[in-house]
């Protein structure tokens, strides 16, 4: 499940000996630096390729109320066992992946932070949805999803070095309840839910993906 959902300097001329409190960059001294690169905490990130989709992780069985029926609790089964863990590929030095993912959400504005790398999306067994509207009668389905983010960046460091990466996370999981007589909502996962609950003839398993 969602938690909460992270510095950046020039690289220069590395002195044999550093000062204590000018400068955040950190490197090797000339005799260990060898053909590394320093670590450079002060870049710049240029985004782009940024993908948002829906992935369906739960569906209650198919439901159906013969007669009004005011409230309903529906279990949510696991669809399949993958366990969704935030990534970073091409982590500039000295960054690291949390720090590029709280890039990636400034970036974006999020109103949550994303997820980072020390949470997990677990497929759980005992999740259940409630709706309570005085008013259900016919066939209904409920889901489970993540709502995952993609992106794909360039960060420039002070020396100009350029450092391409890409990175998975999620912005939020939900879950929703709907009739089969509607058109399923915006979404794949809401889309695929439908198709696999509702009666075949139904407004929301003839909807196309």
């Amino acid at each position: 499940m969602r938690g909460t959902v992270r510095r950046y300097c020039t690289a220069g001329v590395i002195a044999a000996a550093l000062v204590t409190g000018l400068t955040a960059c950190t490197g090797h001294s000339d005799e260990r630096r060898t053909d590394k690169a320093a670590a450079c905490t002060d870049g710049s990130y240029a985004w782009s390729g940024v993908r948002r989709t829906q992935k369906l992780t739960a569906m209650s069985d198919p439901i159906t109320f013969e007669k009004r029926t005011a409230s309903y609790s529906a279990k949510l089964k696991p669809v399949g066992d993958r366990v969704y863990r935030p990534s970073v590929t091409g982590a500039p030095r000295g960054v690291g992946a949390a720090a590029v993912i709280t890039a990636l959400s400034r970036h974006l504005k999020v109103e949550e932070p994303l997820a980072d790398p020390s949470e997990t999306e677990v497929p759980e067994e005992d999740h259940y949805f409630e709706v309570a509207t005085g008013d259900l009668k016919g066939a209904y389905y409920a889901w489970g999803y993540v709502r995952l983010v993609e992106a794909d960046f360039t960060y420039t460091c002070g020396n100009g070095e350029l450092v391409k990466g890409q990175v998975l996370t999620w912005e939020g999981t939900g879950s929703g309840f709907m009739p089969c007589s509607e058109e399923p909502p915006e979404g794949v996962a809401g889309r695929a839910a439908a198709g696999e609950l509702c009666p075949a003839d139904s407004r929301a398993a003839r909807t196309p993906d």
